[in-house]
């Protein structure tokens, strides 16, 4: 279920990025430019840090993963 859920924020992070890079990227004389686009940028990674992070969770559900 974590997996699942963790899987649900990716795909949050994965429309959210890329359009906070856009507005970024269409007002580029607008005084918010700079953090906007930083924001953007952090959504971005964080989209792809999270979905390697719920494959994994997901993977190690289904094929055991490590035991303490």
């Amino acid at each position: 279920m974590k997996g699942l859920q963790r899987l649900a924020y990716t795909l949050g992070l994965m429309f959210a990025g890329p359009i906070v890079l856009y507005q970024a990227f269409k007002n580029e004389d607008h005084p918010f430019y700079i953090p906007v686009l930083v924001v953007g940028a952090i959504l971005a990674v964080g989209a792809v840090a999270m979905g390697f992070f719920s494959i994994k969770t997901l993977l190690d559900a289904l094929f055991g993963g490590k035991k303490p």
